[in-house]
């Protein structure tokens, strides 16, 4: 098993050296023409790695705050499903040890999860919306190769604890993937784009967006829940604040002793009256740990207090009767 799982990681690594040269420059990801090559290629379906593109060093509001993207278009628009010119988005914030294949593949602790890496969990997510783009976004620091670090959304430690603050003009999550999505849509060269500029009318005809956060890039969408009421009071961020329709919230968890799940009352009452349909999906891995008691507390208070604002949030406790282990934690991107 060892044996097999070095020489497949030697292959991946061939695969993605031969990515990556073209996604610096923001082109297409493709698989070399000897594994693929038919008589009759130009009749197969497109495949799913071929709508993957890179995009390197994306800057947001800032142009010193920069993060990589990871963009999965969805299939052309061929036949009843077909999509391509949808402007249905799907924003993926990733967990710790997640990374770009061939970067996991040569740490010790990535390369025995390298089916969840960034590109896997893009074509996952493919699968479960297949009828929108798909952006994965890199935390700007991996500490120690291992912790991810969101401080371009939120303010950080090392280790990716986040210090939550309210909305500033300044500063903030939801002004930092609103620049984001515009300079990635630009360098992707998709059509009818996120402009620069902020306000009503820089919003596409049809623009919807999904965010959906897992294990420690949950702490993205609790910043945004935090400064949820003053970014829809302010008229140049509103109307993309307003294009929010759901938010996944995947087995959250940080290293942080407090916090894991938003408890703040009013900020979890201005949520409820958003209209943002809310998804809580967790596992025993997270919620069960006796050592970390506080997380399913913030679980359960998260939920009963959205209830209580009227809000009606979907959550779902998944492996229930399974031993809690790191690979059902993972498993919850498939299965939410």
């Amino acid at each position: 098993m060892i044996a097999s799982r070095l020489v497949g990681i030697g292959f991946s690594l061939l695969v993605a050296a031969a990515k990556a040269m073209s996604s610096e420059t923001g082109t297409s990801f493709s698989e070399p023409q000897g594994l693929c090559a038919s008589a009759n290629r130009a009749v197969q379906p497109e495949s799913p790695r071929r709508r993957l593109q890179r995009l390197v060093a994306v800057p947001g509001c800032d142009p010193s705050r920069v993060n990589d993207l990871l963009l999965l278009r969805p299939a052309a628009a061929e036949g009843p499903g077909g999509c391509g010119s949808c402007n249905r988005h799907v924003v993926f914030f990733h967990g710790d040890i997640q990374n770009f294949q061939e970067e996991m593949a040569v740490q010790p602790e990535g390369a025995q999860w390298l089916s969840w890496s960034l590109e896997q969990v893009a074509l996952t997510l493919g699968r479960r919306f297949p009828k929108q783009h798909i952006w994965v976004v890199r935390a700007s620091r991996m500490y120690l190769h291992k912790f991810s670090c969101y401080h371009n959304f939120v303010e950080s430690n090392l280790f990716g604890a986040p210090e939550h603050s309210a909305y500033s003009q300044d500063f903030g999550a939801f002004r930092h993937l609103r620049a984001l999505l515009s300079h990635g849509m630009e360098r992707a060269d998709l059509p009818h784009p996120l402009l620069p500029h902020r306000g009503a009318d820089s919003i596409p005809s049809g623009f919807s967006l999904t965010l959906v956060g897992f294990s420690k890039g949950c702490v993205v969408l609790n910043q945004m829940v935090y400064e949820l009421a003053g970014a829809r009071a302010d008229p140049q961020l509103s109307d993309f604040v307003e294009r929010v329709s759901d938010m996944y919230w995947l087995d959250g968890g940080h290293p942080g002793g407090t916090e894991t799940w938003v408890t703040h009352k009013q900020a979890l009452k201005e949520l409820a009256a958003s209209g943002v349909a809310i998804h809580a999906h967790v596992t025993p891995y997270e919620v069960c740990d006796p050592m970390r008691a506080w997380v399913g507390r913030d679980h359960s208070h998260f939920i009963k207090t959205l209830e209580e604002f009227g809000a009606c949030p979907k959550q779902k406790l998944h492996f229930e009767e399974e031993t809690p282990s790191i690979a059902n934690h993972f498993r919850v991107i498939q299965e939410f």
